[in-house]
């Protein structure tokens, strides 16, 4: 078996996995032609004005002097892009749908960064203050979750469409803040 993508170390959600080269082969091509769709729910600090949000944002690569990687908007960066929906504000955070249209190291957490709008419990690119002050509403990690999967195999005339339902701690989170 071998990984088609990866996974930030806390995120949670679906993951793909190939048993075969071919197919491998066919979902990396997909990935890097934007033909799969990818959905996560993230969870943002602060209150989020407006429906949608487009960010077109290149992201570079570069290493912390501790040898540390760190991803940041930069004009030398290779293209972003990613669609951000609302799907809530509760208390003073926004529940999001970010979908990446573009595959990059970090690029929802860099991205949401970049609106101003943190991801919750982002330790590299979040706001402290505000992660410590979410660690009494049950925070204990990242909230970043691979909700949709949109996918055709070999060739298919459909797609096949995958979904993750969010981790109960995540889920414990919102009815938590949503109570207060």
């Amino acid at each position: 078996m071998e990984l088609v993508h990866r996974l930030d170390r806390d995120t949670s959600g679906l993951l793909m996995v190939a048993e075969k080269r071919s197919v491998l082969r066919d979902l990396h091509d997909q990935l890097r032609e934007g033909r799969i769709r990818k959905t996560y729910v993230a969870l943002l600090a602060g209150r989020l004005k407006g429906a949608t949000h487009t960010v077109n944002a290149p992201l570079h690569k570069g290493n912390l002097p501790n040898g540390e990687r760190i991803v940041r908007v930069s004009r030398d960066g290779k293209e972003a892009l990613t669609e951000f929906r609302v799907l809530d504000r509760i208390g003073n955070t926004t529940l999001v749908e970010a979908s990446p249209k573009t595959g990059r190291t970090h690029q929802i957490r860099v991205h949401a960064q970049y609106l101003g709008h943190p991801l919750v419990g982002d330790e590299k690119y979040g706001n402290d203050d505000f992660n410590k002050a979410m660690k009494a509403h049950g925070v204990n990690r990242l909230f970043l979750h691979a909700r949709d999967l949109r996918v055709k195999l070999n060739g298919a005339a459909n797609y096949l469409n995958l979904t993750c339902p969010l981790e109960p701690d995540l889920e414990a989170v919102l009815e938590g803040l949503r109570r207060d």
